[in-house]
């Protein structure tokens, strides 16, 4: 059963026994870490409030191989396949990356600023990157996720909000819109509200 958490989140309200079990460093206990270089620090005295959810798959809508993990870390070979010369060269990276059958994979420390959003604004605040984790869905953009995905999503953001001050959860289509259009409309957002019961004001409109 994915984990619940009944009470809307706030700043007041983190667990710091479960957290110490969970977390070390920003690193999330049940994620396989992979450490990437493709990170920066966050501001200081800045609260990590917001979580983006994206989607990604290498090549586009091909599942099940070890490409995104080579982007994110830099060793992504770009004549493997003829789009990656589109991607060619940018240093990119998320927090977090769920994989179809709901693997976690993490590359940056919660701590540390990953290089997700690009340009973004959220609830008036720019530069989501200085205050957000970024968790990557394997999948194609406006298609459907599976079930595994979005349990452990579900485990994983409650996991996150124990450990930060988190307040709000957006796709990456509503921190650049227009820019941006993941997950996009196979995304179940009641779905996943249902399943953590925060409160409809963490979500997007």
């Amino acid at each position: 059963m994915p984990t619940k958490m009944m009470n809307p989140p706030s700043l007041d309200r983190h667990d710091k026994s479960n957290s110490a079990a969970l977390w070390r460093n920003g690193w999330y206990r049940f994620a396989r870490a992979m450490p990437s270089s493709n990170h920066g620090p966050r501001p200081v005295n800045g609260d990590i409030d917001l979580i983006v959810v994206h989607s990604i798959s290498l090549p586009p809508g091909e599942f099940g191989g070890d490409y995104v993990q080579a982007f994110f870390t830099n060793q992504l070979d770009w004549d493997a396949h003829p789009y990656f010369q589109q991607i060619q060269g940018l240093r990119v990276s998320a927090h977090f990356y769920i994989r179809r059958d709901g693997a976690l994979w993490q590359f940056v420390s919660g701590d540390d600023r990953a290089w997700h959003a690009g340009a973004s604004c959220y609830c008036g605040r720019d530069n989501c990157n200085d205050y957000s984790i970024g968790i990557e869905l394997e999948g194609l953009e406006g298609s459907t996720f599976e079930h595994a995905q979005y349990d452990t999503l579900t485990a994983l953001c409650a996991a996150l909000a124990d450990q930060y001050p988190i307040t709000h959860i957006a796709g990456h289509e509503h921190i650049a819109p227009g820019r941006k259009h993941d997950p996009g409309p196979g995304f179940a957002w009641p779905r996943l509200q249902r399943a953590l019961g925060w409160p409809s004001t963490c979500f997007p409109e």
